[in-house]
């Protein structure tokens, strides 16, 4: 087993929650991470049928077989028995008691606020991150390949390729998640959807054009982004208008959290295709921005990572935000660090006195780390040191 940066976390929120709450997308090694962190309790899968049945039918009784708690892993699938839960956790009074897992924010989070508010410390497990990889010994050793690979656990503890696992990733999710939280009457509409989507990261999200593009309403696009977003197959990137007078964009920029889903979707074949691709630069933004928010989310903290961008188009990829300080960030998949990818940062400088507070970052797609011009320029390869401390 690759070890994870969310255990330290999750052994520090058991000390001080009775319940501990693992979400992620799926296949990102939740239910491992969970049985490693608590190796002495009792693991049930509500993903089974009679168990399932057995804790819809009698919820305390189910509870009952576990006087020292245990691993529910997909605890989305009986959300009935939050509230049992609820009354087990307050009468036992011991921290670390249960620990959750789920893959669909919308039902593990709704069971939570409505039964477990105030019990439940709750964390995200991403797919692993590059730090991870890194520290296993286990990291890709290009850019490309990296971009390419993307961070499932499958594609590191088993023979199978890219191009064989994420086309039946996506087709499992279309087939499982995506029924039991909308109906899709046409799978088809909505694997364009996706590969629309995959096709637009990095690009401020346009609602009305998406939908148009694939043929349904804004009210539809606007529900399966939502869904997208729930499972943890995407995200939006939230534009930072603090202290600015000029108009600024306010749509979010769309991502997803793994590259290998994003170059799957664009029909990309192996990572010598990727590395001519004319959506590499996208990509590689898409991944530098998931790593720095997997950097956060190990660590139990939320994101604090926006762009900037006004109507100009003077634009910042990531600005993190740390206090009253601003640490602008860009982003460039070239291997050679020229001027111009000095100039947006400069700029920002210029209309932003606070850039002064933290240095600014530019991570670029070669090999050396240096520092120019008052900034930190990143190799692509310790993006892992700046997710640490973002």
């Amino acid at each position: 087993m690759i070890p994870r940066h969310l255990t330290e976390t999750i052994h520090r929120l058991r000390n001080g929650f009775p319940v501990v709450a693992i979400t992620g997308p799926r296949q990102s090694g939740k239910t491992t991470l969970a049985r490693a962190v608590v190796p002495e309790k009792p693991y049930v899968s509500l993903e089974d049928p009679d168990t399932r049945g057995y804790a819809l039918d009698d919820p305390r009784g189910f509870l009952g077989q576990f006087p020292d708690g245990a691993v529910l892993d997909e605890a989305q699938r009986v959300p009935e028995l939050f509230s049992y839960l609820q009354s087990r956790v307050d009468l036992d009074g011991r921290m670390g008691l249960f620990v959750l897992t789920g893959s669909q924010q919308f039902g593990l989070r709704a069971g939570i606020t409505q039964s477990l508010a105030g019990r439940v410390g709750l964390v995200t497990l991403l797919p692993f991150s590059f730090g991870e990889l890194r520290d296993a010994g286990r990291a890709p050793t290009t850019m490309p390949s990296c971009l390419y690979t993307g961070s499932f656990p499958p594609l590191y503890d088993r023979p199978v390729t890219p191009q064989d696992w994420y086309p039946r990733y996506i087709a499992t999710y279309l087939e499982r998640d995506l029924h039991q939280l909308i109906q899709v009457r046409d799978l088809h509409v909505f694997q364009t959807f996706l590969r629309m989507c995959a096709a637009r990261v990095g690009q401020v999200l346009n609602l009305s054009a998406l939908a148009a593009d694939c043929g349904v309403t804004h009210n539809t696009a606007r529900s399966w982004i939502s869904v997208l977003e729930a499972s943890y197959i995407l995200f939006l990137l939230q534009p930072h208008h603090r202290n600015f007078s000029k108009r600024l964009i306010k749509a979010p920029k769309l991502y997803f959290h793994d590259t290998g889903v994003v170059a799957s979707l664009m029909g990309i074949e192996d990572e010598r295709h990727l590395a001519t691709h004319a959506m590499r630069g996208q990509i590689f933004e898409n991944w530098v921005i998931a790593e720095l928010l997997k950097g956060r989310m190990n660590r139990g903290l939320p994101s604090n990572l926006f762009f900037w961008r006004d109507r100009a188009g003077l634009e910042i990829d990531v600005i993190a935000e740390h206090g009253d300080i601003l640490q602008p960030m860009e982003i460039k998949s070239g291997a050679t660090v020229t001027t111009d990818f000095f100039t947006g940062l400069r700029r920002w400088c210029a209309l932003n006195d606070e850039c002064t507070g933290a240095t600014p970052v530019l991570f670029y797609g070669g090999e050396d780390d240096s520092t120019r011009h008052g900034v930190d320029v990143r190799s692509w390869r310790t993006v892992a040191d700046i997710a640490a401390q973002v």
